[in-house]
C-alpha cells in the first residue's frame, strides 16, 4: 500500500508542477534571471544524474577503471562533437571491454 501512495504523491506533485508551470505569469518567464535558471537547471540535473550513475553503486561511491575509462571515452567523443548515440555506444563499448578484461 505504501507503494500506491507513493505513486499518488508523485503523481500529484507532477501535476502540480505542471500546472504551476502553466499559470506563473509572462512577465515572471521574461525576467532574464528566470530565463537563465530554466537554461541551466536540466544541465545540472543530467549532470548529476551522470555522476550518480557511472561512480556510484549500492549507495555509495565506486571509482573502478571501467566505469572511469567509459565517462573518459564520452568526454572524449563530446569534445570531437560526435552525436549522441556515438557518445552512448563508446562509453559502453570501453566500459564493456575492460569489463572482459
Amino acid at each position: 500500500m505504501n507503494v500506491w501512495i507513493a505513486v499518488l504523491a508523485t503523481g500529484l506533485g507532477c501535476y502540480a508542477l505542471k500546472l504551476g508551470g502553466l499559470v506563473v505569469p509572462q512577465r515572471v518567464l521574461d525576467d532574464p534571471r528566470v530565463r537563465r535558471f530554466a537554461d541551466l537547471v536540466p544541465v545540472a540535473l543530467l549532470t548529476a544524474l551522470i555522476a550518480v550513475q557511472a561512480l556510484a553503486q549500492n549507495g555509495s561511491l565506486e571509482l573502478d577503471a571501467p566505469r572511469l575509462a567509459g565517462l573518459g571515452a564520452a568526454v572524449a567523443a563530446l569534445l570531437l562533437r560526435a552525436p549522441f548515440l556515438v557518445v552512448l555506444v563508446a562509453a559502453a563499448g570501453v566500459t564493456a571491454a575492460l569489463r572482459l578484461v
